[in-house]
């Protein structure tokens, strides 16, 4: 127990450094929104978008050369050396003065996203096997640092400008940037240095698991469960604040209720996956991210239509028009007139009014079957924002378990390859985090909609749900014969 209470140790510090890393690698989601909206710098919807996806591409593409060091120096090494080295674009960062240079320290300090990769290296490392969906599961629950940004960053924000409006916000990164040098000498002192064992290969044994069409199809789901959340966790924001018009610390703390749960339940993923099989597990994170992301594809909006007219029922001449009626040769049509309608914005479903508007004018000749007013209708959908909130919460949490599960895959079918697996897969997964926002940008551009993004979430959903479930079809059909053998030695 004494070998397993150290190995709890070093989980704890993984886990406390990796929610930090978190944290910093989400902070551009409100940084960026706040400097646009406080009109500091003049981003455009697109570049924004980029700003947000920048630090998340940079972590994400060495995760895989990070998860490789980390196999072969160990954790502490490797970790150590990331807190330190990315605190120091941090500490740039309130020089930057335009798109570039901020894009720039923003690719520098979002190496802090490899620090998964070195996580999950360092973690299975230090756990037996029945072990590992446990500990990456605890592990993984630092995905919530995204919460700690969205819930503390906007206050810390408000209160630093407070007296300085302009440059308050330079201080933000410097906090962050301090807390990352705090824990890199934590590390150096409390942590203990493993190496993960029979790793000492060439380059090119390292790499061949990647030729194995498994490695891509876990990196597509993950793409989908990790990188629309990292994507969402930053992209919320903008979102509640353009069509809410919540202010930035309610936007905040609605962004916090996605990522927090999302980020904590990951934890049950991993027991969920140990309990029922990961394979189990997907099938339902999927079947529940394109249910709930066709439902939040409908936005708020006002549809006007032609609705049902009044026709003249006689040839004649108009000869009284009112309010309410129009007279032709003294038969009286009536109309329907428009009712204002109290129409509050706390409605769930959509709602119908109907009316008519005159269109002759008084002693006007008309022929039977002739229009006399037009109908119009007119259907309002208020896309309630508490109806909203809570199906983006659930999607989070479907995506939280199904971030567990796809790591809960990789043991079990790399044991050896832990971290060029794992780092494969977050690279993958890290790329949805990047072009998630860079594409909702574009959408949002293209199509007018807030909600353009959620159709391309349920898109991805469908394709990942069909490959699965393609290629569990195939591998039934192909090795029905020595199916049950193949299941042992996979083990």
């Amino acid at each position: 127990m004494g070998n397993l209470s150290q190995s709890h140790r070093i989980l704890f510090l993984n886990t406390f450094a990796f929610t930090i890393c978190f944290a910093c690698w989400t902070l551009n989601g409100v940084l960026v929104t706040y400097l646009v909206d406080k009109g500091i710098f003049n981003w455009t919807v697109v570049e924004t978008g980029w700003l947000l996806g920048i630090p998340i591409l940079s972590g994400s593409v060495f995760r895989l050369p990070v998860g490789i060091l980390t196999d072969k120096y160990g954790g502490k090494i490797v970790f150590s050396v990331l807190l330190l080295l990315c605190s120091v674009p941090l500490f740039l960062l309130p020089l930057a003065n335009s798109f570039w240079s901020f894009a720039v320290l923003s690719f520098l300090f979002g190496l802090v996203g490899t620090s998964f990769a070195v996580g999950i290296g360092y973690t299975s490392a230090w756990y037996p096997k029945n072990w590992q969906g446990r500990a990456l599961g605890i592990f993984g629950m630092g995905n919530a640092g995204a919460a700690i940004t969205t819930f503390i960053a906007p206050t810390l924000l408000n209160h630093l400008s407070e007296k300085d409006p302009v440059h308050g916000w330079k201080m933000l990164p410097v906090i962050y940037a301090a807390i990352l040098v705090i824990i890199g000498i934590l590390f150096i002192v409390f942590a203990k240095n493993k190496t993960n064992e029979g790793v000492s290969k060439s380059m090119k044994e390292l790499m061949s698991p990647l030729k194995n069409i498994r490695v891509w199809r876990f990196g597509t789901y993950y793409f989908l469960v990790f990188g629309f959340f990292v994507a969402y966790s930053q992209w919320l924001l903008p979102n509640f604040m353009n069509v809410y018009h919540t202010s930035l610390v309610m936007g905040g703390m609605f962004a916090t209720m996605f990522s927090l749960p999302s980020g904590v339940i990951r934890a049950f993923g991993g027991y969920l996956s140990d309990k029922f099989g990961a394979r189990k597990v997907m099938y339902w994170v999927l079947g529940s991210s394109i249910v709930i992301s066709f439902l939040l594809m409908f936005p708020k909006m006002e549809v006007f239509t032609t609705g049902p007219g009044v026709l003249a029922s006689n040839n004649g001449t108009v000869s009284e028009v009112s309010i309410d009626a129009v007279k032709v040769n003294g038969k009286v049509h009536n109309i329907n007139k428009r009712e204002i309608s109290n129409n509050n914005e706390t409605a769930i479903f959509p709602e119908k009014t109907s009316w008519q508007e005159i269109v002759v004018k008084q002693n006007q000749q008309v022929n039977k079957k002739e229009l006399l007013a037009k109908g119009v209708t007119q259907i309002k959908f208020s896309a309630n924002i508490w109806v909203y909130l809570v199906l983006v919460i659930l999607i989070g949490i479907s995506w939280g378990i199904g971030k567990a599960a796809v790591y809960k895959h990789i043991p079990e079918y790399f044991p050896n390859e832990v971290g060029v697996v794992g780092g494969m897969v977050g690279l993958i997964g890290g790329l949805g985090g990047f072009f998630g926002p860079i594409i909702f940008g574009y959408l949002l551009n293209y199509t007018g909609l807030w909600t353009s993004s959620w159709i391309f979430i349920f898109i991805v959903s469908v394709l990942c749900l069909l490959w699965m479930h393609r290629t569990i079809i195939n591998a039934t059909r192909t090795k029905l014969p020595n199916f049950t053998r193949d299941i042992e030695n996979n083990h």
